[in-house]
């Protein structure tokens, strides 16, 4: 079997299908039937997946650290909001893909920011991208709305068929069913040599640069991948509630899907899908608890996640050197003996 062969076969593997992924998007199918009441949590579960998925393709793929991803999903939020209440694109999937395609090309202009410099420039160069755009919105009040937020929003039935109701089915299955497309394009994405050449980039970038894997641009191009998908993101949630304010490109928010991918792990995809789940419903536990304190109780659960872990890998550690002793201990036998 010739080299080439071989790496097809071993890429068909990666991307086969896992039993749990199914049954991962089987029980989120069967959320839509068995939990009708829940459609609205649901759907901002959805929306959040798919902006902490955006997070991780740059984050768990890439290694690139942000501060301001809220930054796309704002401007993706805002062009979703713009293009309905002044006409502009009627279609909600049309001006999803509108806003989309606007916070990408805002993610392909600022990636050449990114590009030089450490991981503290990074930060700093993501979360002035975003207190920029925030700020932008504000000042072009008699456009944005300003600190009122984009009001007057009529977002047209979905496909010209499915008109949103106050119940929130019809937003659900319309998130859910933009999160599995563009779940399905990025696992295909990371499955392929593209994927694979990026998590070589995250482990060590010269010497993926030695290999010949061009790692400016493959940085530039899943920055603007991300970007496009957090715009997505953003454009859901003004469609679902037709409302925009400055929120969507505050800090709290960028910081929010930082805990989600914390919460979920990064770099499988699936991280950013099983930490929205999470946050969503311990934050709307603790709501209905403590309406005031919620956020003091997020952070004492991710403080108490972070100690755990570390003390698991302690102990997983001292478990496997004590291993290694034994094993070291063992009397060798004798090559002579019968």
């Amino acid at each position: 079997m010739t080299l080439a062969a071989q790496v097809a076969r071993q890429l068909a593997a990666r991307a086969r299908w896992r039993p749990l992924e199914i049954v991962f998007w089987l029980a989120a199918l069967a959320s839509i039937f068995l939990l009708p009441s829940r459609h609205l949590i649901l759907t901002e579960i959805a929306i959040l997946g798919l902006f902490a998925l955006s997070l991780d393709l740059i984050l768990g793929y890439a290694g690139i650290l942000s501060l301001g991803h809220a930054a796309f999903f704002g401007l993706g939020a805002y062009a979703a909001g713009l293009l309905a209440k002044y006409g502009l694109v009627g279609e909600p999937v049309l001006a999803l893909f509108a806003a989309g395609l606007g916070a990408a090309a805002l993610g392909f202009v600022t990636s050449f920011l990114l590009l030089r410099g450490s991981d503290l420039t990074r930060l700093m160069v993501t979360l002035g991208i975003a207190l920029i755009l925030r700020e932008i919105a504000n000042r072009y009040d008699w456009l944005t709305g300003g600190a009122d937020g984009l009001q007057g929003i009529v977002i047209g039935p979905v496909l010209g068929a499915f008109a949103f109701d106050i119940a929130g089915h019809v937003a659900y299955v319309y998130s859910l069913s933009v999160l599995f497309l563009a779940f399905l394009a990025a696992r295909r994405l990371m499955n392929s040599p593209f994927g694979l050449s990026l998590r070589a980039i995250k482990g060590n970038s010269l010497r993926a640069s030695a290999i010949g894997i061009g790692v400016d641009a493959r940085l530039v191009a899943i920055y603007t991948i991300a970007a496009g998908y957090a715009g997505i993101a953003g454009a859901l949630l003004t469609q679902t509630t037709q409302f925009a304010s400055l929120d969507v490109f505050s800090f709290e928010r960028s910081a929010d899907v930082l805990l989600v991918l914390i919460l979920g792990g990064t770099g499988y995809l699936y991280g950013g899908l099983i930490g929205a789940v999470v946050f969503k419903l311990v934050q709307d536990a603790l709501i209905d608890v403590t309406a005031q304190y919620w956020q003091f109780w997020i952070g004492l659960v991710l403080v108490l996640i972070v100690l755990g872990g570390e003390r698991v890998k302690r102990l997983a550690a001292a478990a496997g050197g004590r291993i290694a002793r034994l094993v070291g201990r063992r009397p060798k036998l004798d090559a002579k003996a019968p």
